[in-house]
């Protein structure tokens, strides 16, 4: 093998390593990013259900709450699993690193007390003489003189190396403690949130119930919340088709175009899935079609977007460029902001606080208000719609969590 070949082979195999090392500190640092979103989503989501308890609102927000936070709260015990079983395998494969240690420990000590024994067998120097004249030739003679001459550097050697394998053996036993720590402090983490799991569950069970008990009043609530649902759609398709018209009034046939900055509508079509998240909470809703979370035939009004319980007085940002196109109210989303990004567009309703008026440019990341709490709810509705006045599944744009 030439020395450029060999060298090449050497980087490649630090390269690969350093790599391996990189993904494994990442790895470990998304798994740590995960449980922090995941314990702070339950804290919020804690936090507005006693808020909602306390004041006797809505209880099916409330069970909606409940059941976000249960869902969070088993991601925490899958992920605890996850790791535990992972922090098992470690210590397996230590346990089998020290074993494998201290089998080449005995090894070593074994030799060691062969070759002390054998120089106090021969510490006096006429016998060495004489087993080195007992020698059948010459050569062996040779190789019993160089033992001889040998063997106080051999065992010197030797027990450096005894030495030096203990450390090793003692180190590897401290991490194996460490590993057995770390383990034991998860697993006390993990019953701690099956504990707080069965609980919830519980009371979610509870909750149910008393549902089923009254379930004319909620079908009258639920008809209502249609009603609220279907308006804030007539609003929005009202408010595109006039954003897009330039916002003149006449028949269609006479109102002039607007001008769509379709170089927007394609920067933002480009960061399909990298999207900005409008804030920072819990999913309670996602897109689409919904059921009841008791009455599983009873359709709710369908979500044409998703919703996301915060923390009161947590800012709202702007997920992209634009202009905002309109600023409404409408009974059960309070203050809604609609921004358009060329020929699409973003919704924020439940608002309170609005930072920016109709007409104001944006930047992705702007903080243009913060959430109003209804009903002992602190939840953002946020919408995304396409230039043909038809709702996105805005899971599908933002980035991945």
């Amino acid at each position: 093998m030439t020395p450029r070949r060999l060298i090449s082979i050497l980087f490649l195999a630090s390269a690969v390593l350093l790599t391996a090392q990189t993904l494994c500190a990442q790895n470990v640092s998304d798994k740590q990013a995960r449980k922090d979103r995941l314990e702070k989503e339950i804290a919020i989501l804690d936090k507005q259900i006693r808020i909602n308890s306390s004041k006797n609102a809505d209880a099916l927000a409330r069970l909606s709450l409940l059941q976000s936070k249960i869902k969070a709260r088993q991601s925490l015990v899958d992920e605890s699993n996850r790791e535990l079983d992972a922090i098992n395998g470690r210590i397996a494969a230590k346990q089998k690193e020290i074993d494998l240690r201290q089998a080449r420990l005995d090894t070593m000590t074994a030799y060691s007390g062969r070759l002390i024994r054998s120089a106090y067998k021969n510490r006096d120097t006429r016998v060495w003489y004489i087993y080195i004249l007992a020698s059948e030739s010459v050569s062996q003679g040779l190789r019993r003189a160089a033992f001889f001459k040998n063997l106080s550097s051999t065992m010197a050697a030797q027990a450096a190396k005894i030495k030096a394998e203990k450390a090793e053996l003692e180190k590897e036993k401290a991490a194996l403690d460490a590993l057995a720590a770390e383990a034991r402090t998860l697993r006390d983490y993990r019953v701690r949130e099956l504990n707080s799991l069965k609980k919830e569950e519980k009371e979610a069970k509870n909750l149910s119930a008393n549902l089923k008990r009254q379930k004319t009043k909620y079908q009258k609530e639920l008809a209502a919340k249609r009603k609220q649902a279907d308006a804030l759609e007539r609003e929005i398709r009202n408010a595109i088709k006039s954003a897009k018209s330039g916002g003149k009034s006449g028949s269609g046939k006479n109102k002039p175009k607007a001008q769509v900055d379709y170089t927007l509508a394609k920067q933002f079509v480009a960061n399909k899935g990298k999207l900005p998240w409008p804030a920072e909470g819990a999913l309670t809703g996602r897109f689409g079609k919904q059921y009841h979370p008791v009455f599983t035939r009873l359709r709710l009004p369908e979500n044409n977007g998703i919703n996301i319980a915060v923390s009161p007085d947590a800012p709202v940002k702007a997920v992209f460029d634009g202009t905002v196109a309109q600023i409404s109210v409408l009974p059960g989303y309070h203050q809604c902001i609609l921004i358009q990004h060329g020929d699409y567009f973003t919704l924020y309703s439940k608002m309170k606080d609005v930072k920016v008026k109709a007409g104001d440019k944006v930047t992705t990341g702007q903080a243009i208000g913060t959430v109003d709490t209804i009903s002992g709810e602190t939840v953002l509705h946020f919408e995304i719609w396409d230039d043909n006045t038809s709702p996105r599944d805005p899971e599908v744009w933002l980035r991945p969590r």
